[in-house]
């Protein structure tokens, strides 16, 4: 940080800023639209897909509280609202994880199929391109402020295509083969994601130490 000036700090978290609104706005139109593709066609995991990008939202709400205390003050300690965000969110990925597996285990003995699994295709193409880039801008701005949470969301942006990587191969083989049973197989992979950042976000609420302090202050 002693690299970097005062104005090129700032520059920094403005990018930070950015980054973290364009987070939100991308997953709720992602999620919407998974959502709505997903109950429309049937389709498990994609809509389980959607059901997540809404949650990446509140994770994203965190972040951009977080983002806006430090640029007020940097030694602000890590407000209540933070702590809560993360907690409704670590809670939301368990949930959805529930759901995903009780919904996974009736279509498997039912032999549920989709209508269509082409709108999970294209999704998650657009998904992991615009995740990628993503993860990319988090960990240049993580690295320059030397931001633990910054790239702790960066990591968490990783995970993401990861689960859109499930999406596209579930949505690939059953558009190519008509096996039904893979979009079950493919929520059962969104729920061990689901249920890994469900217990990253308790971790992070229930640390005492604001990894923001100090480290990601500007120079002096």
């Amino acid at each position: 940080m002693s690299t970097l000036t005062r104005t090129t700090v700032n520059q920094f978290w403005k990018y930070a800023l950015w980054l973290a609104l364009f987070t939100i706005i991308y997953n709720f139109a992602e999620g919407f639209v998974s959502i709505y593709f997903g109950a429309q066609d049937e389709t498990l995991t994609l809509f389980g897909f959607g059901i997540d990008s809404f949650i990446e939202v509140l994770s994203g709400i965190g972040i951009l509280a977080m983002v806006l205390r430090i640029r007020q003050n940097t030694e602000a300690p890590r407000s209540q609202f933070e702590r809560t965000a993360l907690r409704i969110t670590g809670t939301s990925f368990y949930l959805l994880a529930a759901g995903l597996a009780a919904t996974a285990i009736y279509n498997l003995f039912t032999a549920h199929k989709p209508t269509t699994t082409l709108p999970g295709l294209v999704i998650s193409l657009i998904s992991i391109t615009v995740m990628w880039m993503l993860v990319m801008a988090k960990r240049r701005v993580g690295h320059a402020l030397n931001s633990s949470p910054i790239l702790a969301d960066a990591n968490c942006t990783m995970v993401c295509i990861y689960m859109s990587v499930v999406l596209l191969a579930a949505s690939l083989i059953y558009q190519f083969t008509g096996f039904g049973f893979v979009d079950s197989l493919g929520a059962l992979g969104l729920i061990y994601f689901s249920v890994h950042e469900g217990k990253e976000s308790f971790e992070k609420a229930a640390s005492l130490v604001d990894d923001c302090c100090g480290a990601d202050g500007e120079p002096s």
